[in-house]
Formats: structure tokens, C-alpha cells, sequence
């Protein structure tokens, strides 16, 4: 993979990036609401232009009708419907469609993701990172209520990949990462429907040399409703996802490099 150096780093000044934060909910309507509440006011606080993008991924419960309720207090809060099928990947997808901000991150509706680490990302981009991914177990990393068995996989998982791409990034699985709107563009088409879009998107960013910033992140598993990811369904499209882009890296990253955008003024 073809590093761009820290040299090339070019800061930005505090304040100017628009943030989309884009938040997939299926069924969340018992945590969404805080979520929401609470990174509409840390980014208020810190003075960040930003909007809420909600990606109602088919919810069969009140979770629609709690977002548009939330939107009389939040008014930076937008709520898109991902048609069917559902998948988390398909619901990240939609709302890639409809994101207008110069840097997007991708969080979670269930508060397990910290807003006070979305903030640090942003800080992050300002410095002049195309991406920076939240890592739950680099040193300063804190993660809670995590499944031992699913900490087993993932551990191996991530190991697997680190030696399959040659990186230091050691949580290319999790979800929460901050992109450029540059390197969205670049990646996409995406193709993942579920899970897998975390290592789809975290992957293809890698191997197109983009500048990428990895910091410690803290990390809480649901203390209500449950997770769909179930391992041995989504073991088979995470490995389809990783052995398309191992080959793309190793058989066409020049045609892919060819595509790669520069940054987009706005």
C-alpha cells in the first residue's frame, strides 16, 4: 500500500468542515432518542457545523415516530427510510445517498458508540487526515459488556487482516469511522449489505493509500435490546467482502488508484 506522508498534511481551520453524522437504526426506539440528545449537544458545545442523519432501516417498532418527534428540539436532525430488504450495509448505503457534509462519520444508534470520540475524530480530520478509525483496543481503548466468544472472533479477525494488508490498524471490523467526503466518493460504489460493510469500507480506504489517523475509542455493548449480528451468518460476507478487496489489491490497485479522487472543493 502507497502511504501519503504526514508531510502532505494540510490543517484546517477549526470549525469550517460540515459534519454529517450518520446514524442506521433498526428497531431502536428505546435508545435512540438519548443518542440523538446527546451528540446534538456536545457538537453544539464545541461549535461544530454539523446534521443528524438518521437511516430508518424498516423499523417495525416507534422508532420513526421518536426521530420525528426528537426533530422539534434537534433541528439539525434529518431522517431518511431505506426501502427493502434491510441490512445494516444496505441502510449505510442509503444514507450515503443523501449525506450533504464535507465529513461523514458512521455511528451507532444504541449510545454505544461516545460522542465525545466523534468529536475527537473531527479534530482529527481538521488536522488534514482524509479518515480516522475509532480503535476499541489500541492502548487508552475502552471496551464494556462485550461478548467473550465475539471478542475471540474479532481479535482473530482483525489479526488476519492486519497481516493480509500489511497495517497497524488493529479494529478495521468496527463500525465507527470518520471519512472525507473525497474518499466516500472514491470508495463507492459499495456493495455489503450487512456487517461486512465495515471491513468494505474501512479496506478500500486503506488500500487506496488515503491518510488515515487511528485513535483509542470507548466502547459500550447494548445494556438493552439485542444485536443481530450473528456469527456464523455473517462469517461467510465478511469473507467474500475481505477476499474481494485482498484481490483488488493485489490485481488492479492501479486501475483503482486511477480512480481515486482528489479532494473536492465546496
Amino acid at each position: 500500500m502507497v502511504s501519503r506522508a504526514a508531510s502532505e498534511l494540510r490543517p484546517e481551520a477549526p470549525n469550517t468542515l460540515r459534519y454529517t453524522v450518520l446514524i442506521p437504526a433498526y428497531n431502536e426506539s428505546a435508545n435512540i432518542l438519548p443518542t440523538l440528545n446527546a451528540l446534538a449537544s456536545l457538537l453544539r458545545a464545541e461549535g461544530i457545523p454539523f446534521d443528524l442523519l438518521v437511516v430508518n432501516d424498516n423499523s417495525t417498532d416507534d422508532t420513526p415516530a421518536v426521530v420525528e418527534n426528537a426533530r422539534a428540539s434537534i433541528p439539525e436532525l434529518h431522517m431518511v427510510t431505506n426501502t427493502p430488504p434491510g441490512g445494516l450495509g444496505r441502510a449505510i448505503r442509503c444514507g450515503l445517498r443523501h449525506f450533504d457534509g464535507d465529513v461523514l462519520a458512521v455511528v451507532m444508534a444504541d449510545s454505544s458508540d461516545h460522542p465525545e470520540d466523534v468529536v475527537r475524530c473531527y479534530r482529527k480530520i481538521e488536522e488534514g487526515y482524509d479518515c480516522v478509525f475509532g480503535s476499541r483496543f489500541s492502548k487508552g481503548g475502552k471496551v464494556t459488556h462485550y461478548p467473550p466468544v465475539k471478542r475471540v472472533v474479532n481479535r482473530m479477525v482483525n489479526r488476519m487482516m492486519q497481516l493480509m494488508f500489511f497495517t497497524h490498524h488493529n479494529d478495521l471490523t468496527n463500525a465507527f469511522k470518520v471519512y472525507r467526503r473525497h474518499v466516500i466518493e472514491s470508495i463507492s460504489p459499495l456493495q455489503a449489505a450487512h456487517f461486512n460493510i465495515t471491513i468494505e469500507m474501512s479496506l478500500s480506504s486503506l488500500i487506496r493509500g488515503y491518510r488515515i489517523a487511528a485513535i483509542p475509542i470507548s466502547w459500550s455493548g447494548r445494556t438493552w435490546g439485542q444485536s443481530n449480528l450473528k456469527l456464523r451468518k455473517m462469517g461467510r460476507r465478511y469473507l467474500c467482502t475481505l477476499l474481494m478487496i485482498w484481490c483488488e489489491r493485489l490485481l488492479i490497485l492501479d486501475d483503482l488508484m486511477g480512480e481515486t479522487k482528489a479532494p473536492m472543493k465546496r
